[in-house]
């Protein structure tokens, strides 16, 4: 009935048939929401007719009419809530969705809406650390508590991550532990930060100062007072368990989740962790160390990882032990899966099954309609039984919807599944008198597609009503079709479909017409013709008088040359004025609707000759063929050779017909040289030979001679001397065997009816040979065997004279079958961004069922990690051929979600899937920014904007740009580089040098590193002292992200020809390789190791060559080629004159510069007057940086948290729905930094420019820049590290 459903919803636009609600999205049951957001609880539903939603606000009705902030979204359920007039706070809650229609109820799980949090780090000063070197440290985190919790990690005052190491490490709850310190562990600057992931708030703790006592200072200057030394001394000790505390300690996780234990010790020297499990192994796949040993990772977590597990912490004094119990429970999970949607048509049965597990075991409750089913009106044909419901004799009208509902103390799990009462008379989807054509010897399918309730019963007939069609040559399927396989002239006609169940009978009319296949009879022949001369291939065709056939030509398998040359008639090509680009293949497709056919034929062009025109063809056949010198076993053959046709004869070649045994098979027995006419034959016994002779010339070979009278061999009274070779056992069909062998030729026969013996017994049962004689055959079929079993095979020769000698064992197996089972134990392991590994256990070879091929591996891409739309991509298909274990899958996207699953095959095909499991790929490298331009030209500043990459792989977590000035022999000066935050676009860059070339590079990065740079130049002039900036819009580089070079450039000079580039990809094995333009040469190759620099030399003056970078990865990996760059090797050297010191240049430089500064100072007249606002120089290096939040979608600074209320920052931008109101908060960075708005210089200080928020606000009133403060472009080198 679940098919006849799935029937009855494709044909939505043939009939409408009513079913009950069904939710097909909700939001997610812990939904925690941006409060700077609109908030948007889904609820989604299909049903006919359409339902209606209301909803449940922690258990009451909520009015959704009666809350002017809370509206419906047209024809759904999805509830969209208005912030802009409310906090965000004031609608948390559990929300339910009910989806009502007249033939049931369904509702959403229970979703619990909460408001992310970020609440406030304490201010207090935090006093200096002292400690004695040796000894241990804890230095605490502690953050404060947020929704999600935060991210913890530890960063100097130059915002680098604080290095980590056996000795210094961070712990789960984030505080940084140091098994002993060091003298270099001093410093003032240990900063815990923490970020908030679901706002992108970063905060960050008051630097804590740890000063280590130098034990060596005191004991000197104690040895100078007291005469005394090494009074203190660094005390080296055994190891202790800083956490956990005790002998032992308990830990629960939940079946699914991540386990992570953790131990980490102090001791001096450092010492090492080590982990084992009482009385088994860890999970190999699933299981990691992190932090230095120090902590255990498990991943998926089930039952079987109970037990207790114990870390020893040891060094060169002793060691300690702790012991970990871990007990595993588990929320309600599916057994088989949710209940499944029921269609039943009145007096049918069904079952609807609602089975799950959990630990503790979990308690079942029903609902129908969202009622509790006790509370429902009673029903007689159904009844409950624990997790399943049964239906019985249903009737119409008793159409609902059922609740699941699975739960414990760990969680819940709430399922929808209705029961559908249909009553439908059969229909047939199959559009009537619909007309079927096939090419006659192929397979014919007829469809008659059909839904009803009860499921319609079908049946076939032909021409008339006479007799049911079933069996040969007829198979009828499950969904109705009618194949023929092998469709004949006799198959045309009506065919009648009929559906029939208890409601009525319904039949359709459809048709199969037969057609002759399409046939080419005079195919083109190969050609030798003269260049200028005109030359005709024949394509003649025969084809089913009621199809079409289109003609198309071909030459080396592509369109034939756009020239008025080539002449297509209706059974021919006709080339006039042919010229040595016409030689080549020649291939004509004839073509209909059903079918296709082709030939080829070779034309080859000769140079023309004077007149007469030496023709050159084929020579003509041999002829007067005579036999002489007869005897038993040999023979004489004379001939006389045909005209030559202007081209020597090489070689003949001696053909015979045995006309016993094979006639009408001619076969090649000798060749000769053409300079010959006879042949001495040997020959064999009980043979009637007839002989004919081919000569060869350099156009090809004649047609045969005609054949020589019959000369006949006496048997030799002998057995066969050899039994055929070639022996094979295989099956075609699950249950058969098929023996065959190369037959001997007459000419190993020995004697009249030769024949063959053949025996085979299974292998592995020392049984009786089988026994049977075939005759005029080589090969046969031994039915009824078991699948694919061992056989050994013997097949023996026989003539009238007796048997031939013993024949050899061969081995074979009876037919292979498709493998009834699949790989075990499917597992994915994630190996880069770009790379995953697949694990799975063999299938054993009794479920094999044949010969193991392999395994197939079916994967796809479900979607982006950044993206919720589907991605639709299609499956993909890696093979390992053999018993294998495992495969890797290259070419991932990064960042996204994967499903895959495997198969086993044989030779017979695949294998049932595993069950389909999903990996997710890590963040890789970003692709290169997709534009960078110069915008905003000023006298004092250049702005760059840029778009980001397309290729993100990932979170982008910042951009570093890179410039720096260029001479005029394109030497490159000093670089310069700023770390940009990910949520900008632009940045203006100040003070430039005046008259200067300056290039420029941008490059994205995310947490696995940074990307390709895109490139751009710009050039400033001066004007009478005054800068004025000239952009040139040139792309240095096209970004390409498939090439890992970039700004390939050479200069060529006295030594040779110098190459330069930019390389930012992961290979090591790099080189140039350059030829000769227009030779046909090989690439000569000049390795560089490792520089991004080399010289080629031994370039010869005059020429130019084409070169290019190649980067080599492993062999199994594509080579990657740079842009080809054209360098032309001067013929005679001479000295280059710099131009910028020519007199002209420089008067005609003066010339353009006095006219822009004249156009300048019209336009500056016609501005309306401005003000710029001052640059604070610096600021203090170390402020308070309480960070502003950054909002993901837009990357934009939003509102600033605490623990009441979240207040955007002022001159932030809001988000793009506009609902966040500018309100009279104070709570901004300028609070709780030293300085105003600015960012971060790369030395840790503030550079601010104010803009209208500061005291010159009240002074220039009216000029106030347009755009908000800038935000903390340190955030983001922050978020680089998360």
């Amino acid at each position: 009935m679940i098919l006849l459903f799935c029937q009855c919803v494709s044909m939505v636009g043939f009939l409408i048939l009513s079913q009950p609600p069904t939710i097909t999205h909700q939001s997610p049951k812990d939904y925690i929401i941006d409060p700077r957001e609109n908030i948007i609880i889904h609820c989604e539903a299909k049903g006919k007719p359409h339902p209606s939603f209301s909803w449940t606000r922690n258990g009451t009705h909520f009015d959704i009419d009666q809350d002017p902030n809370v509206h419906m979204r047209p024809h759904s359920g999805t509830l969209v809530v208005d912030i802009s007039r409310e906090k965000a706070e004031h609608f948390e809650g559990i929300y339910q969705c009910t989806a009502r229609n007249k033939h049931g109820t369904a509702v959403s799980n229970n979703i619990v809406v909460r408001q992310s949090r970020s609440p406030l780090w304490s201010k207090d000063k935090i006093k200096p650390i002292v400690v004695q070197e040796g000894v241990s440290l804890i230095l605490p985190c502690r953050p404060p508590a947020g929704l999600p919790p935060p991210i913890i990690f530890w960063m100097d005052n130059n915002f680098q991550r604080l290095p980590q190491s056996s000795r210094v490490s961070q712990a789960l709850n984030g505080d940084l532990y140091f098994s002993n310190v060091l003298r270099e562990d001093s410093r003032n600057d240990y900063i815990c930060y923490a970020r908030f992931p679901h706002t992108q708030t970063i905060q960050q703790k008051q630097p804590i100062t740890v000063k280590v006592l130098n034990l060596d200072a005191i004991n000197d200057t104690m040895a100078a007072l007291y005469n005394d030394t090494d009074l203190f001394s660094v005390e080296e000790r055994k190891p202790t368990f800083l956490i956990p505390s005790g002998p032992s300690s308990s830990k629960m996780v939940l079946r699914g989740h991540v386990l992570e234990l953790e131990c980490i010790a102090e001791g001096l020297p450092t010492p090492e962790i080590s982990w084992t499990k009482v009385s088994s192994d860890f999970p190999a796949q699933r299981t990691s160390t992190l932090h230095y040993q120090k902590t255990l990772r498990i991943v998926n977590v089930s039952e079987s990882d109970e037990g207790d597990y114990h870390c020893t912490a040891r060094n060169q004094f002793g060691s300690a032990h702790h012991t970990i119990r871990v007990t595993v429970k588990a929320a309600p999970y599916w057994i088989s899966g949710a209940p499944r949607n029921l269609v039943l048509a009145p007096g049918e049965n069904g079952v609807l099954t609602c089975r799950a597990s959990g630990t503790p075991k979990p308690s079942i409750t029903w609902a129908m309609n969202g009622i509790p089913i006790e509370n429902s009106p009673k029903d007689l044909s159904r009844k409950v039984e624990d997790d399943t419901i049964i239906f019985t004799d249903v009737q119409t009208g008793s159409s609902a919807v059922y609740q699941c509902n699975i739960s414990n103390d760990y969680g819940y799990l709430l399922a929808n599944a209705f029961v559908n009462v249909l009553s439908e008379p059969p229909r047939v989807l199959t559009p009537a008198n619909k007309v079927y054509q096939v090419i006659k010897n192929h397979q014919a399918l007829i469809d008659c597609a059909s839904f009803g309730s009860p499921i319609p019963k079908i049946k076939w007939f032909k021409d008339s009503r006479s007799s049911i069609l079933v069996g040969e040559p007829y198979i009828l399927h499950d969904n109705g079709t009618l194949e023929i396989h092998i469709a004949q002239a006799q198959n045309s006609g009506k065919y009648i479909c009929v559906a029939q169940n208890v409601l009525g009978i319904y039949e359709n009319h459809v048709y199969l017409e037969v057609k002759e296949p399409t046939r080419i009879l005079k195919q083109p022949e190969y050609k030798v013709i003269q260049r200028g001369r005109t030359v005709m291939f024949e394509c003649k065709v025969k084809h089913d008088p009621s199809l079409f056939p289109t003609m198309t030509w071909l030459k080396d398998d592509g369109e034939l040359p756009d020239d008025e040359r080539f002449t297509v008639g209706s059974d021919s090509l006709t080339i006039t004025d042919v010229t040595e680009n016409d030689a080549g293949v020649y291939t004509c497709i004839r073509n209909t609707s059903l079918d296709v056919d082709t030939a080829s034929a070779e034309l080859t062009v000769v140079e023309a000759t004077p007149t007469p025109a030496i023709v050159y063809e084929r020579p003509d056949p041999p002829s007067d063929l005579e036999l002489t010198d007869k005897k038993q076993r040999s023979v004489q053959l004379t001939w006389t050779p045909g005209d030559e046709h202007n081209s020597p004869i090489q070689k003949f070649l001696i053909q015979y017909e045995d006309l016993l045994h094979h006639r009408g098979h001619w076969h090649n027995l000798t060749e000769v040289p053409g300079t010959k006419t006879t042949a001495h034959l040997k020959l064999s016994p009980y043979v009637h030979y007839s002989f004919r002779v081919l000569a060869l010339n350099t156009v090809g070979f004649s047609h045969p001679s005609l054949p020589s009278k019959i000369y006949r061999t006496d048997p030799a009274g002998e057995t066969p001397d050899e039994n055929p070779t070639g022996v094979q056992g295989f099956g075609t069909e699950h249950d058969n065997l098929v023996i065959s062998w190369k037959p001997l030729s007459g000419l190993q026969s020995n004697g009249p009816r030769l024949h063959y013996r053949v025996m085979w017994r299974q292998k592995a049962v020392d049984g009786e040979w089988t026994t049977v004689t075939v005759a005029n055959n080589s090969k046969f079929v031994v039915s009824g065997t078991p699948t694919f079993v061992p056989y050994e095979l013997k097949v023996q020769a026989v003539n009238d004279h007796g048997v031939g000698p013993e024949p050899a064992i061969f081995h074979g197996y009876s037919g292979e079958d498709l493998p009834v089972a699949a790989p075990e134990n499917v597992q994915a392991v994630v190996l880069n961004s770009t790379l995953a590994e697949v694990h799975w256990d063999p299938v054993p070879q009794k479920l094999i069922r044949g010969y193991l091929k392999g395994y197939k591996v079916y994967y796809w891409k479900e979607r982006s990690l950044h993206k919720h739309n589907p991605h639709h991509v299609e499956k993909q298909i890696l093979s390992f051929s053999g018993n294998h274990s495992h495969g890797m899958l290259p070419g991932l996207h990064p960042f996204s979600l994967y499903s895959f699953n495997v198969r086993v095959y044989n030779g017979k095909g695949e294998g049932p899937p595993s069950p389909t499991q999903q990996f997710e790929m890590p963040e890789g490298v970003p692709g290169a920014p997709t534009s960078l331009t110069v915008t905003n030209p000023n006298l004092d500043s250049l702005t760059l904007e840029w778009s980001p990459p397309h290729d993100r792989n990932g979170h982008i977590t910042g951009y570093t740009l890179k410039y720096q000035p260029v001479n005029n022999s394109n030497e490159l000066g000093p670089v310069e580089e700023l770390a940009l935050p990910a949520n900008e676009t632009s940045v203006t860059l100040l003070n430039l040098k005046y008259s200067t070339r300056y290039r420029f590079y941008l490059n994205a990065k995310t947490v696995r590193g940074a990307g390709p740079a895109i490139s751009q130049e710009a050039v400033t002039i001066m004007d009478e002292g005054k800068p004025i900036l000239m952009v040139v819009f040139s792309l240095l580089c096209s970004v390409q992200p498939e090439s890992p070079f970039g700004n390939v450039s050479s200069s060529v000079g006295e030594d040779g020809a110098l190459i330069s580039w930019e390389y930012w990809g992961p290979e090591k094995n790099i080189y140039v390789e350059y030829i000769v333009e227009n030779s046909e040469e090989e690439w000569q190759k000049e390795f560089v190791n490792g520089s991004r620099n080399v010289m080629l030399k031994g370039l010869k003056g005059g020429l130019s060559y084409r070169v290019r970078l190649v980067a080599k990865g492993h062999h199994d990996q594509p080579l990657h080629h740079s842009e080809e760059l054209l360098v032309t090797v001067p013929a005679v050297a001479s000295r280059q004159v710099d131009i910028a010191t020519q007199g002209w240049f420089i008067g005609l430089m003066c010339a353009i510069a006095l006219l822009i500064l004249i156009l300048l100072i019209i336009c500056f007249i016609q501005r309306n007057k401005g003000g710029k606002y001052p640059v604070k120089e610096k600021e203090d290096a170390h402020t308070d940086p309480e960070f502003q939040p950054m909002k993901e979608d837009d990357c934009t600074f939003g509102e600033y948290s605490d623990n009441e209320d979240h207040k955007p920052l002022k001159g932030s931008r809001t988000p793009s729905n506009g609902t966040v109101k500018r309100d009279d908060s104070d709570d901004s960075l300028v609070d709780y930094g030293e300085g105003g708005d600015g960012q971060f210089n790369e030395d840790g200080s503030f550079i601010g420019q104010y803009s209208g928020k500061s005291a010159s606000r009240d002074i220039a009133e009216g000029h106030e820049s347009s755009e908000a403060p800038s935000p903390i472009n340190a955030m983001n080198s922050l978020n680089s590290f998360v």
